[in-house]
């Protein structure tokens, strides 16, 4: 009589939640620099009037600062491995 180790399929039913989280993971990354990239391209500057002078600075710097911070927060819940 012979057994099936009960380990392996689990790990069968493991791997394909596990690819479907990194490819979310993945997309929503690729997204969010999209989004820099269409901004950097596309998007006014933000303008800024004091008493030394005018001040422009383009708005893709502010959107890359958000972008690299959910890019952390999404790499890190999404590549995860999780047992």
């Amino acid at each position: 009589m012979t057994s099936v180790p009960h380990e392996s399929s689990e790990r069968r039913k493991l791997l394909p939640q596990v690819v479907v989280r990194e490819t979310w993971a993945s997309l929503a990354i690729s997204v969010m620099w999209l989004a820099v990239l269409f901004d950097a391209l596309f998007g006014p500057d933000i303008v800024i009037n004091n008493a030394s002078g005018m001040t422009t600075i383009p708005s893709a710097v502010i959107v890359t600062i958000f972008a690299y911070l959910g890019t952390r927060v999404v790499a890190r819940y999404g590549f995860t491995r999780s047992s």
